[in-house]
C-alpha cells in the first residue's frame, strides 16, 4: 500500500498522440486545406454540373473533342515531358485505338464498351513493338524510328482498304448503349458525361504515376542518365513502361473517338494531326499532366472557331503554330509555369513586408524614426 501512495497522480490530460500519427494527420489536414486541392474540387463540381447550363448542342461536342484531346495530351506529356523520350510515334498509338476499337465492335461484334479497352491494349502493344529498337537509341534517331512507324500506320489503313476502308475511311461504326438510355438521342448528354470521366481517371492515373516511383525514376533518367544507371535504374525497362503506359490511354481516348463519332479516317495519322496535340502539350507546358488539358481544352476552341471562318480551314494550324512558338520564345515551361511563378513571387513580396515590419518591430523606438525616414 505505501508502494502505491508513492506513485505519481495521474495526469488528468488527454493522451498525447505518438509523433508519427500527429505528423500524418497534419500532413492529410495541409492537404485538405491545400488552395489547388479546393481548385481541382471546384473544377470537378463545375465539369459535372457544366452540360446542365450549356444546352447547346455544338457547345457539348467541342468540349467533347477537348476532353479527348486532353487525354491524348496529357499522356503524350509522361514520355515527352516526364520521360525525356521524343516519342512522335504517340498519334500513331491514338489511331491504333481508334481502328482497333472501331474494327473489333464493328467486324467482330464485340461490346464498344469493351472495344474500347481493346483499343487501349492494341495501343500498348504497338508502343512495346515500337519500344523495342527505341530504348537504346537517343536523340534524333528516336525521333526517326517514331516518325517511320507513323507513316507505315498510315499505309497499313489505306492498304487494307477491305478491311479499313482505305482512304473512305471505317464508317457506321457500333456505339455505347445502356440498358433504357439512347446516347443518340440525348443531345450528347451522356457522350459528355463519358469523355468527362474519361478525362477524370485519366488524369488521376496519370498524376499518380508521375509521383510514383517509377515516375521519380524515368525523371532521373531524363535529368541525368548517368547518375540514373548509377543508382541502379534500368533504361530499357522504365522507358518501355512508359512508352506502354502513356500509349494505353491514347488508345483509350481513340477507342471512344471513334464510337463517340461512329467513323475512323486516316487523317488521324497526319502531321496536322500530330502538330495539333503537340502544340497542347507544348503551350500547356511539360512535365505537368493539368496543362496539356488546359490548353487542349482552349486550343480546341480556338480551332474549331478558326475553322468556322471562311477561307480559313487550314490557317487556323498556321496561326496555332506561331503561338506555340511565341509562348515557346517567351515561356519556355509553358503557360502551367506563370501562375505558379506569379503565386511565388506575390508571396515572396507579402513575406518580405512582413518581414520588414517585424523588424521594425523589434527596433527601439528612437531608432524607428530613422528607420522610416528616407535616404538622403
Amino acid at each position: 500500500m505505501d508502494a502505491l501512495h508513492d506513485l505519481p497522480p495521474a495526469d488528468p490530460r488527454p493522451p498525447r498522440p505518438a509523433a508519427g500519427v500527429a505528423w500524418k494527420g497534419g500532413a492529410v489536414m495541409a492537404r485538405l486545406l491545400n488552395g489547388k486541392t479546393w481548385s481541382l474540387v471546384a473544377l470537378l463540381v463545375a465539369g459535372g454540373l457544366l452540360p446542365i447550363f450549356v444546352q447547346d448542342t455544338y457547345l457539348r461536342h467541342l468540349f467533347i473533342m477537348a476532353f479527348i484531346y486532353g487525354v491524348v495530351a496529357a499522356s503524350w506529356d509522361l514520355t515527352l515531358g516526364y520521360a525525356g523520350i521524343f516519342n512522335f510515334a504517340h498519334i500513331a498509338f491514338f489511331g491504333v485505338g481508334v481502328y482497333a476499337t472501331g474494327l473489333t465492335a464493328k467486324l467482330l461484334g464485340i461490346d464498344p464498351w469493351v472495344a474500347m479497352l481493346v483499343g487501349g491494349f492494341a495501343a500498348s502493344l504497338a508502343a512495346a513493338i515500337v519500344a523495342l529498337p527505341v530504348v537504346r537509341l537517343q536523340g534524333v534517331y528516336v525521333v526517326l524510328v517514331t516518325v517511320a512507324f507513323s507513316q507505315l500506320m498510315l499505309q497499313l489503313v489505306i492498304s487494307q482498304s477491305q478491311i479499313t476502308g482505305g482512304t473512305l475511311g471505317l464508317v457506321s461504326v457500333p456505339t455505347i448503349h445502356l440498358p433504357g438510355y439512347n446516347f443518340l438521342r440525348d443531345y450528347k448528354f451522356g457522350y459528355y458525361y463519358v469523355a468527362f470521366g474519361l478525362l477524370v481517371v485519366a488524369t488521376l492515373s496519370l498524376r499518380l504515376l508521375a509521383r510514383s516511383d517509377f515516375g521519380l525514376s524515368i525523371k532521373a533518367l531524363r535529368d541525368s542518365e548517368q547518375y540514373a544507371v548509377s543508382r541502379g535504374i534500368p533504361i530499357a525497362g522504365q522507358r518501355l513502361k512508359a512508352l506502354v503506359a502513356s500509349a494505353f490511354f491514347a488508345g483509350l481516348a481513340g477507342g471512344f473517338y471513334v464510337i463517340y463519332l461512329r467513323v475512323a479516317s486516316p487523317e488521324i495519322f497526319y502531321f496536322s494531326t500530330s502538330s495539333l496535340v503537340l502544340s497542347m502539350v507544348l503551350v500547356g507546358g511539360t512535365s505537368t499532366i493539368y496543362g496539356p488539358i488546359f490548353a487542349a481544352i482552349v486550343l480546341t476552341f480556338i480551332s474549331e472557331g478558326l475553322a468556322n471562318i471562311e477561307n480559313f480551314a487550314e490557317g487556323r494550324f498556321m496561326l496555332i503554330a506561331a503561338a506555340m512558338i511565341v509562348v515557346l520564345v517567351f515561356f519556355p515551361k509553358g503557360l502551367a509555369s506563370v501562375l505558379p511563378r506569379a503565386l511565388l513571387r506575390s508571396r515572396n513580396k507579402r513575406h518580405g513586408g512582413d518581414e520588414r515590419e517585424r523588424e521594425g518591430a523589434r527596433l527601439p523606438n528612437d531608432q524607428k524614426g530613422e528607420a522610416e525616414q528616407p535616404a538622403t
